[in-house]
């Protein structure tokens, strides 16, 4: 398939510039509208003007989102639109690319985007920042990618809450016993951040919709996680991970550690602990890994985690056995697909969160600057401030500045509070804040959109299906015959 290419300085697709004709201006292309590209790409615009450099951002989505909050998305705690921040509001003076990038061409500077309509096309550019983040990563069980859903992003996070929901609309108007069983069990998978925060508020908002239910109590649901290690929250402490196991526990979730899902066909989960269940609901949260695109379709040098590998500037480079690094020119890497090292931690790497990739961003973006201006590039170097996580509406764990502990209500404040604050533009954070209010004074908005994720369902079951051709020609035919009769 022939390919157009984008090149350096106009907007529109045509043959590429011939190699001796100069570029008016540098062209910076970001792989990832996420948190490293999104705020790569603002934090530019703000130092470079347009005449010192072109930028350009590339996602096969039109917003970015903000990932803390993807459990009170599906809890229905924060409006959906609210955990997304829109490119072409957030990013203004910037160019926006709607396509999955489908190849890397560091050697020619080239990138290969697949848009959703139309054939692929190249773009060329000076610098290159990849920030595509993670996958989910998952295994070859029977039966889970046919039954299983991720909680990677808003529409599945969205999709969950409905379905949830849904489920328990279902079930209160069912009398067969093993059926509503099945519907009321809610399986997660993954124990880690992602899985136990959305495990806790799914819980939380189920429980408190059973009010609505005559014929469902709280007691009837069943939530199951299924853990491989043998604790959860890896990311705090182990007297802090188990306190917020021992809670969990309490409000009646089913915990299942040093067990690993072994096959879940037509709902039916195995365990390899021997545990045997039926569910109609299976949420994946057990990890991720570095968008494939890195280690399958590039020639940027990665890690056996398929990270692409950088120093600690966070320039793309090459990495020899003894940790030493031969820099990639003009190439850039953060975040989730980035193997960035821990200078705090010698050997480790930092963690693949949102507090680590926004700083990483910002980082970046000053060392391209520096580069621009011929000044010294600083290395990325972050102490975190601590770790919070939600357990559900007024409950949660929090490990601040070393030394600060909290539990309940007060860690929940602190999550809260902490995640509004890095949530990109006022507008956002804003509207988060009015939702909170809103539900605090009013309670929950309970209600399942099921039919979103299909709107055009029950128009086809309504519409007639045209008659086959030959039917039409007897039913022309037999008309005639009969005028001849009456003739």
């Amino acid at each position: 398939m022939p390919q157009n290419v984008l090149s350096s300085d106009t907007h529109a697709q045509d043959a590429p510039a011939p190699a001796s004709r100069p570029r008016k201006v540098p062209r910076v292309v970001v792989l990832g509208g996420g948190s490293v590209g999104l705020y790569v790409a603002r934090r530019l615009r703000r130092k470079l003007g347009k005449r010192d450099a072109a930028i350009v951002v590339v996602d096969p989505r039109p917003y970015m989102t903000y990932a803390p909050f993807l459990p009170e998305a599906g809890a229905g705690s924060i409006d959906a639109r609210d955990v997304v921040a829109p490119h072409r509001k957030a990013l203004k003076g910037v160019d926006v690319l709607q396509g999955m990038v489908a190849n890397i061409d560091h050697a020619d500077k080239k990138v290969t985007i697949h848009p959703e309509e139309g054939p692929d096309y190249e773009v060329s550019y000076d610098q290159l920042v990849v920030g595509l983040g993670s996958v989910s990563r998952t295994l070859p069980i029977p039966g889970l990618a046919e039954n299983g859903i991720g909680f990677k992003n808003v529409e599945e996070a969205i999709a969950v809450r409905n379905h949830v929901l849904n489920k328990m609309d279902v079930a209160s108007s069912t009398w067969d016993a093993e059926a509503r069983k099945r519907m009321l069990t809610f399986t997660f998978v993954g124990g880690g951040f992602a899985g136990i925060e959305a495990l806790a508020e799914i819980e939380d908002m189920a429980r408190y919709a059973t009010r609505n239910y005559p014929t469902i109590d709280a007691e009837d649901l069943r939530f199951v996680m299924i853990e491989g290690a043998g604790r959860i929250l890896p990311e705090v402490s182990e007297p802090m991970g188990l306190w917020a196991l021992e809670e969990m526990k309490k409000r009646g979730i089913e915990f299942h550690l040093s067990t690993f899902l072994s096959s879940c066909v037509d709902g039916h989960v195995v365990t390899s602990t021997g545990v045997e269940f039926d569910t109609d609901t299976i949420v994946w949260t057990a990890g991720v890994k570095a968008n494939p695109v890195i280690k399958e379709r590039s020639d940027l040098p990665f890690d056996r985690m398929g990270r692409v590998t950088v120093l600690p500037t966070l320039q793309v480079a090459t990495m020899d056995d003894d940790g030493n690094g031969e820099v990639v020119p003009d190439a850039w890497a953060a975040g989730d697909c980035a193997a960035v090292p821990d200078l705090l931690n010698p050997g480790g790497f930092c963690p693949p969160n949102a507090q680590h990739a926004i700083r990483e961003a910002t980082r970046l973006a000053d060392n391209i600057v520096a580069q621009y201006q011929g000044q010294p590039m600083v290395e990325y170097k972050h102490k975190s401030v601590g770790v919070v996580a939600s357990l559900g509406m007024y409950k949660g764990v929090a490990e601040l500045f070393g030394f600060l502990k909290l539990r309940g209500p007060l860690a929940w404040l602190a999550h809260r509070g902490y995640h509004v604050m890095a949530m990109p533009t006022g507008n956002r954070k804003l509207r988060i804040m009015i939702g909170w209010i809103g539900q605090f004074i009013m309670g929950r908005e309970i209600v399942s959109l099921g039919s979103l994720h299909d709107p055009r369902d029950e128009f086809r079951k309504a519409s007639v299906p045209p008659k086959p051709a030959g039917e039409k020609v007897e039913q022309k035919a037999e008309s005639s015959a009969a005028r001849a009769e009456k003739g």
